[in-house]
């Protein structure tokens, strides 16, 4: 079904190009369109200033691609694509190209404008060769709320401009405190990227996690209850599909740990408990000179700025309790990072709605185009525009999710439930719009979906109905007759996209793009991670 909807809109884009042949502009338009239709998904990083985007960014990544610091280069939007080499390209306002020289400094890329000021820059092309990046395109955005009027204007023009579509398929927002700022920002993009059906194509991350319990071990627990409230906040349940609570700088650390920095911690783990609760009571307690540990003070410095005093922490008592390698560190410090469950959302709610995603923007962009160049042919155009969109089931899922967490839907309460989870509230997967275990067979999954089909039909013909329930049982029952569809016959259900999962420990992981490796997570489990976390709190005070 999505290989149709591109191809329909690539048909139509075609339509369009004959209408407007002979004009140059509008041409270059329908390039860049179907240039957006051929991409991946482009899942752009959004938030305040410090928010912690490029950390997150390299979190996902698994290499310490994008600056951190708070550099000239952090004001100009930058896209991370798929390319075979390291490649910079630098696009100025003027329409000019210009390449960059591929530089890394302690395993991290220098993107170096020179003598370029950022107000000339309209974006940072970086084409790297990393397999995460071959599914999704990810976008560093400036921070809004800026005291620069100028930084912040090009993140809005961008994400949510007045005049056009919004250059992102989904957005990923990174929250620390509620803001109205947020709220703003959030309210003007889902207008942007979703039109008159107020699709929600967002999720935010509640950044810095770790910081909301003071750097204790058990931070996350903590965040996570302020997610959930955050999450029911009247002014953003309208706006998010989700607010999922992440230790960024924790995740970047875990994805691209050194084996010295095992080493590092493998010492302070072996340290007297006296010993070692002292020198890690706080941050500053840590950096300063002490007799305690062999490691001078510009190791604990370095250990401190990659993964923090709650990193630092969470490292020595999990090899207390049993992670007894580098890889093994690795791979618990992600899974308690809350890395996982944001990559698994994004699998879930953006990549396997891709094609939708994809073909609503550019449908965007050619009615914007067809509004602003009257042209002849344009009302058959526009015929097609307005198909493609009615056929869009996905979209239609969104937009119902959006009244659901805002107005909730006119069901009573099982109903409304279960019609949340089959349109995908809590994820795509035929299991789990169903409510079945991940391992169900094809059988299980068909004859659920058969009995859940019969119960909305009934309660859709029913009299008793009234008009906005039936609408809402209409697209229950479509998600479901999709569900029948893709169970091949004799076969199992077919597979979903697969989820990018952080690769593991290497000594300066970050130097070497062509080294990076994506490792399956899917053994670890978010409650398994819960329970051990609570067990590591109860037995270290810190």
């Amino acid at each position: 079904m999505s290989t149709s909807m591109r191809e329909d809109a690539r048909a139509l884009l075609a339509e369009a190009r004959d209408a407007y042949a002979g004009d140059a502009t509008a041409l270059s338009v329908l390039d860049e369109l179907d240039r957006r239709l051929a991409e991946p998904l482009r899942l752009a990083l959004a938030g305040m200033v410090k928010a912690g985007k490029s950390t997150l960014l390299n979190a996902m990544l698994g290499e310490q691609i994008a600056p951190t610091d708070a550099g000239e280069c952090t004001k100009v939007v930058t896209w991370y694509r798929y390319s075979m080499t390291p490649t910079i390209t630098l696009h100025l306002r003027t329409g000019e190209t210009r390449r960059m020289p591929v530089r890394r400094d302690d395993g991290r890329l220098v993107l170096d404008l020179g003598d370029t000021a950022a107000e000339d820059v309209s974006w940072i092309d970086v084409g790297w060769p990393l397999d995460a990046l071959k599914s999704v395109i990810l976008i560093d955005t400036p921070g809004i709320a800026s005291l620069s009027a100028s930084t912040s204007a090009r993140a809005a023009t961008f994400l949510a401009p007045e005049e056009s579509a919004s250059g992102a398929d989904a957005v990923v927002y990174l929250l620390r405190h509620l803001h109205p700022s947020d709220v703003k920002f959030l309210e003007a993009f889902r207008d942007t990227a979703a039109g008159a059906a107020q699709t929600i194509c967002a999720v935010s991350v509640l950044s810095r996690a770790d910081e909301i319990g003071s750097g204790r071990i058990d931070s996350l627990l903590s965040a996570g209850k302020v997610a959930r409230r955050y999450a029911r906040d009247s002014s953003l349940a309208s706006l998010l599909l989700g607010v999922i609570p992440v230790a960024g700088l924790l995740a970047e650390g875990a994805r691209t740990l050194r084996e010295r920095e095992y080493a590092a911690f493998r010492e302070l783990a072996a340290l007297e408990r006296a010993d070692r609760e002292r020198l890690l009571v706080s941050a500053d307690r840590f950096v300063r000179d002490t007799t305690l540990t062999t490691l001078g003070a510009d190791e604990r410095t370095a250990l401190l700025e990659r993964f923090g005093i709650f990193g630092v922490r969470l490292a020595t008592a999990l090899i207390r309790g049993g992670a007894h390698s580098s890889s093994d560190l690795s791979r618990e410090l992600v899974e308690q990072s809350g890395l996982i469950p944001l990559q698994q959302f994004v699998r879930d709610q953006f990549r396997t709605r891709e094609a939708t995603l994809k073909v609503r923007g550019v449908l965007l962009g050619l009615e914007r185009l067809i509004d602003e160049r009257p042209v002849a042919g344009a009302v058959v155009i526009r015929a097609g525009i307005e198909r493609l969109s009615a056929g869009a089931h996905a979209l239609r899922e969104l937009s119902l999710l959006a009244t659901a967490r805002a107005e909730g839907l006119p069901l009573a309460g099982p109903d409304a439930a279960q019609a949340v989870a089959i349109i995908g509230g809590d994820g795509t997967p035929a299991t789990t719009r169903l409510g079945l275990p991940e391992d169900a067979g094809a059988e299980a999954v068909r004859q659920r979906a058969l009995a859940q089909l019969d119960h909305w039909r009934r309660l859709s013909d029913s009299p008793l109905t009234d008009r906005a329930a039936v609408a809402v049982c209409r697209v229950v029952i479509r998600s479901l007759e999709a569900i029948v569809s893709e169970i091949p016959e004799g076969g199992g259900v077919r597979p979903v996209a697969d989820v990018v999962t952080p690769g593991g420990p290497g000594d300066r992981s970050g130097e070497r793009a062509d080294e990076q490796s994506e490792r399956d997570e899917s053994a670890l489990s978010g409650e398994h991670g819960k329970e051990r976390l609570a067990a590591l709190a109860d037995r270290d005070d810190l």
